[in-house]
C-alpha cells in the first residue's frame, strides 16, 4: 500500500512538473507573439485632408450658442482633438470618458471639443449633460463633417496649433486615441506607416551587413 502511495506522488510530481514546463514555454511563445503583432493605430481613411495640410477655420457655435473656432491657426497655441460621436454609437459613449482622460493630461498643449450633426439639438443636449460634457464645446455642423469627410463614428483629428492636420482616422480604443497623439509627436501619420518604417529599417540594416560580409 506505502508502495503505491509513493509511487502515484512520484507520479503526480512529473505531471506537475511537466505542466508546469508547458505553461512556461506557451507563456514564452505568448510573448513572441505579442512582440510580432504589430499595434493597431487609428484607421485612417485616403478621403478628405491630408495629413500636413493646412485646414481652414470653421467659425461655428457651440450647443450653448458660445462661438467657436475649428481650424486654422489657434489664438491659445493649443492643437485641437476633436472627436465626432453621436446619441445613436454606443462605442462613441463609452471612448468619451477615454478622450477627456487623455487630453486632460495632454491639456497643456492641446484642447478637446465634441462634434455630431443632425438637427435633434434637444437630444444632443441631454446626450451631453449623459456624458458630462459641460466643460467642452459640443457643435451640431454637418459641414465640419463634410469638410473632413468623416463617414463612420467614431471618428478624431488632431489639428496643430499652426492649423495643419496632424492626424484623424477612425478609432475604437484608447490605442486608437493615443495613435493620434503619437502621430502628432513622431510627425508620421500613422502607427502603420512607422511600422513599415522600421521594417524598411531592419531590411536596410540587414542588406548592409549581409553586404559586408560578402
Amino acid at each position: 500500500m506505502t508502495d503505491m502511495l509513493l509511487v502515484s506522488n512520484i507520479v503526480l510530481w512529473v505531471l506537475i512538473i511537466v505542466l508546469a514546463l508547458v505553461v512556461v514555454a506557451l507563456a514564452r511563445q505568448v510573448g513572441i507573439l505579442h512582440e510580432r503583432v504589430a499595434p493597431a493605430g487609428a484607421l485612417q481613411p485616403t478621403e478628405g485632408p491630408k495629413v500636413g495640410e493646412l485646414t481652414e477655420p470653421m467659425k461655428l457655435e457651440d450647443l450653448n450658442g458660445s462661438p467657436v473656432t475649428v481650424g486654422g491657426v489657434d489664438a491659445g497655441g493649443l492643437a485641437t482633438f476633436v472627436l465626432f460621436i453621436s446619441p445613436t454609437c454606443p462605442v462613441c459613449k463609452s471612448l468619451v470618458p477615454t478622450a477627456k482622460s487623455l487630453v486632460k493630461k495632454e491639456s497643456a498643449r492641446m484642447r478637446l471639443l465634441f462634434a455630431s450633426d443632425g438637427d435633434k439639438r434637444e437630444q444632443h443636449l441631454a446626450y451631453a449633460q449623459d456624458l458630462q460634457l459641460d466643460d467642452y464645446p459640443y457643435v451640431l455642423s454637418e459641414a465640419l463633417g463634410m469638410a473632413y469627410h468623416v463617414s463612420k463614428l467614431p471618428f478624431a483629428l488632431l489639428i496643430g496649433a499652426d492649423g495643419s492636420l496632424q492626424s484623424k482616422g477612425l478609432v475604437n480604443t484608447r490605442e486608437h486615441l493615443e495613435s493620434l497623439v503619437e502621430a502628432m509627436d513622431s510627425g508620421i501619420a500613422t502607427l502603420q506607416d512607422y511600422v513599415s518604417l522600421v521594417a524598411d529599417g531592419h531590411s536596410n540594416a540587414d542588406t548592409a551587413v549581409k553586404e559586408q560580409s560578402l
